[in-house]
């Protein structure tokens, strides 16, 4: 017994249409489920669905049960310790950038953090103050509670200080952004982040940065810049170069450099250090240490954090005229807030191998800004770099997470007042140093160009859009121009021909390969997209491209020589011999055709009432011209097509009759099975289009064809005869039940 290579395979079935193949293999009876059936099941209740309804809505009850002490609790003490003290310094930071007091960075390191602890469902993100999300924020606060200008008229602000104002609105609109997140999450709507994609993201967050970096400048240099106008800040900062303070700028190169140096050391040698320098804080403590020594504030007129209460503000209930005016700009920042948490959090998943839910994420982030709203604080997300922090250092869990908040409890309480005489300009460096990944995307646009152009596209826009738009309008015009680059590749896709790979049942692009085989008179044409009512006159005109001619000019050519041709018949200047149709006496003049009835001429044509049948392919008689048509079968690979609308629906009904109708036989090869159940639903067949034109697999129809129309060889194309000329694949071949060794 001969045994086959491994690396070849000999299949010897039969050849199956769909009808032969559905008739040959029986399916499952299935039950589809309908729309009430799914609401039934939805609002159906029993006590494992709300056993397990209330551990999807508290995973920590999940994870917990889990815990293993003694090999995680070591790893989340170090964690949390390491990452309270990187939040300690970023919420103070990031503070800056919503124009807020420093101390309210701090409550977003505290409060929501408590609330993830228990509704989260990633274990190793860092909940907290996001740079991106806390500059929105503060270009919302400024423009309500500017600098110089007057206020917003709101009811509720008024007799609070420019300060007090700006935490009202801050909170009242982090209470939102809550609000709204909760409403996505109960609604299961946490879908929404698929269309925000990485390129579109990237093109975002590297805007976001290049503002971040703008309104740092204020700080580092030491001057009075009223509000966030994006980059035209700059013109503010350059009439006041001169008034630049010395010894704000010296601080803050020194400390940059030292702490792009380190990380730079932390980063190359991270595995061999137990855990990353924490070089922000060192600095931190230095520059307190050198500004209180040196009374920089007074001396030397160095802008500080200042006063930093010990204890947490009472809770408050959001201002309503503050939801009124800022429910525009909430719901971008709900949304940018909870995509690049999930984001960071499904990188964390994936290492660490455990899943996350969504739709619960945006209930964690909804209720932890609604509570943390209450108390004044930023709304939170999380960071890429602090998140790093607590996974690196040993974080398995959220314990880490919330030991991270009580330490930054104990410094609000305790020993926040060492931190007073701590430079702003200290702050805005660690802020600049921190955007040097996001800032780093931008290498990703000659990537992008060489690759993808569309993506590079979608980045381009959305990075100038945001840019010199703003944030908000930035990610809904990124947003559009994303989903119009869908559109465009759905109603655009490359067409294309396929010619078969010699010697195998594979076929490909006729364009890309040198070896390939094309049966005489034979297109395959493929479809790579869905068909629907945007793309099918895009399908058509590509498909008429292929063949080469118009099959409903030529079947309107040919109604038109047969009406002709009965008008000769009827004069008697036709008439029917053993040869044909032969002209009888005088050569007839040419006349002129009535075009007005156009629907007659696109009916099938009728020989009904002559005497003969003509043979298009042959010389007419009489000087009527038709044009020939070259091909006998059209292959449509569907083997991409995932769904047809009842648009696109009746124009491929259209078209395939145009062709079916000047005798040019239609095969459709790989169609999804459900396709082919909505065709019959949607009465697509009828007499002329016949379920028999679908098969199985490309190679079945080519096979079929082969064997209705066996391609000529060169002495049958000379002489006439008909002999038998393989081409260069052979397959053993079942038809009609028969199993010849047939070579094709």
């Amino acid at each position: 017994m001969m045994r086959t290579p491994v690396d070849q395979y000999v299949v010897s079935r039969p050849l199956y249409t769909e009808d032969s193949f559905t008739e040959n293999h029986e399916k499952v009876e299935r039950k589809h489920k309908t729309t009430l059936d799914h609401v039934k099941q939805y609002f159906t209740c029993d006590s494992k669905r709300v056993k397990n309804a209330a551990l999807s809505l508290v995973p920590i009850v999940g994870w917990m049960k889990m815990y293993r002490v003694k090999e995680w609790l070591l790893g989340d003490i170090v964690s949390g310790v390491s990452t309270g003290l990187v939040a300690i310094l970023q919420g103070l930071a990031y503070s800056l950038l919503a124009s807020l007091p420093a101390w309210y960075g701090l409550y977003a390191a505290f409060f929501p953090v408590i609330i993830y602890f228990f509704l989260g469902t990633s274990r190793h993100i860092s909940v907290g103050a996001f740079p991106v999300l806390s500059l929105m924020v503060g270009a919302v606060v400024t423009r309500m509670v500017p600098d110089g200008g007057p206020t917003v008229n709101i009811t509720g602000l008024e007799g609070l200080s420019i300060d007090d104002q700006r935490a009202m609105v801050s909170a009242s609109l982090t209470f939102l952004i809550g609000i709204f997140q909760l409403g996505m999450g109960l609604l299961q709507v946490g879908f929404v982040v698929i269309y925000l994609s990485d390129t579109l993201v990237s093109g975002f967050t590297t805007a976001a940065a290049v503002h971040i970096l703008i309104s740092q400048l204020k700080f580092i240099f030491g001057l009075s810049v009223p509000g966030f106008s994006g980059p035209l800040i700059l013109e503010s900062i350059f009439t006041q170069i001169t008034s630049t303070n010395i010894h704000d700028l010296v601080t803050a190169i020194v400390v940059m450099v030292v702490v792009f140096a380190v990380k730079e050391i932390n980063e190359r040698f991270k595995s061999k250090l137990p855990v990353p320098i924490p070089i922000e804080v060192i600095m931190t403590i230095i520059a307190c240490g050198v500004s209180y020594a040196f009374n920089f504030k007074d001396n030397h007129g160095v802008d500080v954090v200042g006063l930093i209460p010990d204890s947490f503000e009472t809770p408050v209930a959001p201002n309503i005229e503050v939801f009124k005016e800022t429910a525009v700009d909430a719901f971008p920042m709900a949304i940018v807030g909870f995509a690049i948490s999930f984001a960071v959090a499904k990188v964390y998943a994936v290492k660490h191998d455990y899943v996350i839910d969504g739709n619960q994420e945006l209930i964690a982030f909804g209720v932890s800004n609604i509570f943390g709203g209450a108390f004044k604080s930023l709304a939170s997300s999380t960071a890429l770099s602090r998140s790093a922090v607590q996974e690196s250092t040993g974080g398995k869990t959220q314990i880490a997470g919330i030991l991270s908040a009580i330490i930054v409890l104990i410094v609000t309480l305790a020993i926040g007042f060492l931190l007073e005489p701590l430079p702003k300009s200290v702050l805005g460096a660690v802020v600049i140093v921190n955007l040097k990944g996001m800032l780093m995307q931008m290498r990703e646009v000659p990537y992008l160009w060489k690759k993808d152009r569309l993506d590079c596209i979608i980045w381009i826009v959305t990075f100038l859009a945001s840019i010199f738009l703003g944030l908000d309008l930035g990610l809904a015009v990124g947003l559009g121009v994303e989903l119009l680059a869908v559109v465009f590749r759905t109603q655009f896709p490359r067409c294309s021909v396929l010619a078969n790979i010699s010697g195998t049942d594979i076929y490909r692009d006729r364009k890309d390969y040198i070896n390939i085989y094309e049966p005489e008179g034979v297109k395959i044409f493929r479809i790579p997209a869905p068909i629907f009512f945007a793309n099918i006159d895009f399908f058509r005109g590509k498909l008429l491209d292929a063949v080469g001619f118009n099959p409903l000019r030529i079947l309107r050519k040919r109604n038109k020589a047969l009406r002709k041709i009965r008008k000769l018949i009827k004069k008697g200047e036709l008439s029917v011999t053993i040869k044909g149709l032969q002209v009888t006496g005088s050569y007839p003049i040419e006349e002129s055709e009535d075009e007005t009835n156009t629907e007659e001429l696109d009916q099938p044509v009728d020989f009904s009432d002559l005497p003969v049948q003509v043979n298009w392919r042959a010389e007419l008689p009489a000087n009527i011209s038709v044009p020939p048509v070259d091909i006998h079968s059209l292959v449509l690979d569907f083997s991409a097509v995932s769904f047809i609308d009842i648009s696109a629906l009746k124009g491929l009904k259209t078209a395939l009759k145009e062709f079916i109708r000047i005798d040019v036989e239609i095969y459709i090869v790989a169609c999804d099975p459900y396709i082919i159940e909505k065709l019959k639903s949607c009465s697509f067949f009828d007499h002329e289009i016949k379920t028999s034109i679908f098969f199985v697999t490309l190679h079945d129809a080519m096979l079929h064809i082969l064997e209705r129309h066996p391609p000529l060889s060169v002495s049958e194309k000379v002489s006439g005869s008909r002999t038998f000329s393989p081409p260069p694949y052979s397959i053993r071949l079942a038809y009609n039940g028969k199993e010849p060794e047939t070579k094709f």
